[in-house]
């Protein structure tokens, strides 16, 4: 097991390139340390011995959109962020990471003449896809935890569901701590768009000297974090909308990033406001991250639940023929 944890931090370490358009490598590793720390005694604690291999892992996803795989690009680009503005006309959220992008393509044809401006992003690269990634990791990491409690039912060895639960842990951990950005929920996420009254910044470039170079500059640690992400939720109700409301609130700081930025707070590394401003929304990332693999752990212990008619089955009163299945109940 230590080799396995040597081998595949040092991989981790060496295949994973500086991110584009995401927190940095120092945020993401202490927002998933700081949640595996923070993990009750009765959650799934094996995680502790995976802390190195996850957060070398933290920014696997950035690693899979370059151009140069442009089939593993064009599906990943939308994972990373969530620009409400772009979907205001849509309401409820579909539950469907397909039924989503229909409703994308939908609008699209019909504001397409009358608002070509609007059309250019009305599609699923200039909204996100961030909640459907969450959630897709989200299920494949309850499998996984089941899969291990059933090998300790069994007395079996259970390092193989370990390790494939690490793996989910750093995607959902990715997810997550893009998620606690504000810039990747807002289509404002690389300068200031449209009406600019306040005299925003429109330079690009304000995305990465928030989350990477700030965050460098103040030498972020997992310990900056675990006053500030409080005690565990034990989440009930349902995890979708959580997630919604996860990234509603982290878009809400989203004009605070500008006016930190106007005056210069960014560029200095002492300053109160930018400091707590990281420290919030990294902590914030930490506690859902946390909350979340404890409810993955805990949904792992009741039995697969039993769909009946399947997603698949056109029998289902919520299948829908252009998609193929039901949207999550």
């Amino acid at each position: 097991m230590r080799h396995f944890l040597l081998v595949f931090a040092a991989a981790a370490c060496a295949a994973v390139p500086v991110p584009v358009l995401a927190w940095g490598e120092r945020a993401h590793a202490a927002i998933d340390r700081a949640a595996i720390a923070a993990l009750p005694a009765d959650g799934p604690i094996f995680l502790h011995r995976y802390a190195d291999y996850i957060a070398a892992s933290s920014t696997m996803p950035d690693s899979w959109r370059s151009a140069s795989e442009p089939f593993s690009k064009i599906e990943e680009d939308p994972n990373h962020g969530w620009f409400k503005e772009q979907f205001a006309f849509l309401s409820p959220i579909p539950r469907s990471r397909y039924e989503f992008i229909l409703a994308l393509h939908d609008e699209y044809l019909r504001i397409k003449d009358s608002d070509p401006e609007r059309a250019k992003r009305t599609n699923v690269r200039w909204t996100g896809t961030l909640p459907y990634a969450a959630m897709e990791s989200y299920g494949r990491l309850v499998v996984c935890m089941r899969q291990i409690r059933a090998a300790q039912k069994a007395g079996a060895d259970a390092s193989v569901p370990e390790q494939n639960c690490a793996y989910q842990v750093a995607r959902l951990g990715h997810y997550i701590g893009d998620g606690s950005q504000p810039l990747h929920a807002s289509v404002n996420s690389d300068g200031w768009l449209g009406a600019n009254p306040k005299n925003y910044t429109t330079d690009r470039s304000i995305h990465g000297r928030f989350e990477s170079e700030f965050v460098d500059a103040i030498a972020l640690e997992p310990q900056n974090l675990a006053d500030r992400i409080g005690a565990p939720a034990r989440q009930r109700g349902d995890l979708f909308d959580a997630v919604l409301s996860f990234l509603d609130e982290a878009g809400s700081h989203m004009e605070t990033v500008y006016i930190i930025e106007k005056r210069g707070g960014f560029a200095n590394p002492e300053d109160r406001d930018a400091r707590a401003l990281v420290y919030g929304r990294a902590a914030a990332g930490a506690a859902m991250l946390r909350d979340m693999i404890y409810r993955a752990w805990t949904e792992s212990a009741e039995p697969s639940a039993q769909v009946n008619p399947s997603p698949l089955d056109l029998a289902n009163p919520l299948y829908n023929p252009a998609t193929g299945s039901a949207p999550s109940h």
